[in-house]
C-alpha cells in the first residue's frame, strides 16, 4: 500500500507524523507533496525515507490512497489537476468538512471517503470522523479504518452531523485551550500564584482528567459530582459556571453552523452536478 498526501500544513503534517510514529506505514511508502515544496523539508530532513515529489500529479501516479490536505476553496482546482490520473484502484481522501463525499464522488470516477482528523490524532489518541461513499467495498473501508485504528478511535458519523462533530472532535481541543487558558490567567490575576506554577497545575489536571475519563472510571457526570461536597468550595465555583456559561456553547454551535454554511455557498458552486442540503 502506498499512500499520499497532498498539502503539508498543520493537518497533513500530522497525518504524515502520527502514521510514521505508529508505525502504521513505512516513511518509504509514503508520498508527500505541498504547493511550496520548501515546505516539505523539515518532514524530509526527520524522516529520510519519505518520498517527496514534485507535484499533486506525479503523487498520484505513486499511490493508492491520496489524503487531500488543502484549503476548501483549493479542492476543485486540484481535482481538475489530476482527474484524469484517477482510476478505479485510487482512494482520494479529503479531510476537509464543508466538501461532501456526494461532491468528491461527483467530480472524480475513483472510490472516496470523507476522514476529518482531530490534532489529538498527533498523540495517537482521539477520534478520527468518517464518511464513506457507495464506491467503496468492505474490503476498502477495513483498510481506511485500520489506518487510522493505528492513530485514533474512528467514529463513523452521518454527513448531517458533519460540522457539529467535527465542532467536539478537531475543534474541541482548541475551545478547552481558551477556556482552561482563561483559568489560568483569571488565577494568576486574582491571586499570587506564578503563571508559570498555575499553568503546571492546570497541565497536571487536563492530563489526570482525561486519564480517568480514558480507564472510564468516571463519567461527565458522575466526575462532576464526586469532586463537588455539599457546602464545599467546587459547588461555589460550579453554580458561578452555570450562571455565567450556562447556554454559551449554543451560540458557539450556531456561528461555527453559520460559518459551515458560508463555505458551503463558496464551494458548492464548483460541484454544479451535486444538491448539497444543508440542516
Amino acid at each position: 500500500m502506498k499512500v499520499g498526501v497532498i498539502g503539508t500544513g498543520n493537518m497533513g503534517t500530522i497525518i504524515i507524523e502520527s502514521l510514521i510514529e505508529a508505525s502504521a506505514i513505512e516513511p518509504s511508502q509514503l508520498f508527500i507533496t505541498n504547493r511550496t515544496i520548501s515546505k516539505t523539508e523539515p518532514l524530509k530532513a526527520t524522516h529520510p525515507s519519505l518520498q517527496v515529489v514534485d507535484s499533486a500529479r506525479e503523487l498520484t501516479q505513486n499511490s493508492d490512497i491520496i489524503f487531500i490536505c488543502v484549503k476548501p476553496a483549493q479542492i476543485s482546482s486540484l481535482l481538475e489537476t489530476i482527474k484524469d490520473l484517477l482510476s478505479p484502484r485510487h482512494i482520494l481522501v479529503s479531510i476537509t468538512s464543508p466538501v461532501s463525499v456526494n461532491q468528491l464522488e461527483a467530480a472524480v470516477d475513483c472510490k472516496v471517503a470523507r476522514i476529518i482528523p482531530s490534532i489529538t490524532n498527533r498523540a495517537l489518541a482521539g477520534a478520527s470522523l468518517f464518511s464513506f461513499s457507495r464506491r467503496l467495498s468492505h474490503e476498502d473501508k477495513e483498510q481506511l479504518l485500520s489506518l487510522f485504528e493505528e492513530i485514533s478511535s474512528p467514529v463513523l458519523i452521518d454527513e448531517s452531523i458533519t460540522r457539529v462533530a467535527s465542532d467536539i472532535s478537531s475543534c474541541g481541543p482548541a475551545f478547552l485551550s481558551y477556556i482552561l487558558e482563561e483559568m489560568i490567567t483569571a488565577a494568576v490575576e486574582t491571586t499570587s500564584i506564578s503563571r508559570d506554577q498555575a499553568t503546571q497545575l492546570m497541565t497536571e489536571m487536563a492530563i489526570g482528567f482525561g486519564k480517568l475519563l480514558e480507564k472510564d472510571i468516571y463519567s461527565f457526570e458522575t466526575l462532576k459530582e464526586k469532586v463537588r461536597v455539599k457546602g464545599g468550595v467546587t459547588g461555589v465555583g460550579l453554580d458561578v459556571l452555570e450562571k455565567q456559561i450556562g447556554g454559551r456553547f449554543t451560540a458557539l454551535y450556531e456561528a461555527t453552523e453559520q460559518k459551515f454554511k458560508e463555505d458551503h455557498a463558496l464551494i458548492d458552486p464548483h460541484f454544479p452536478s451535486v444538491n448539497t442540503k444543508l440542516n
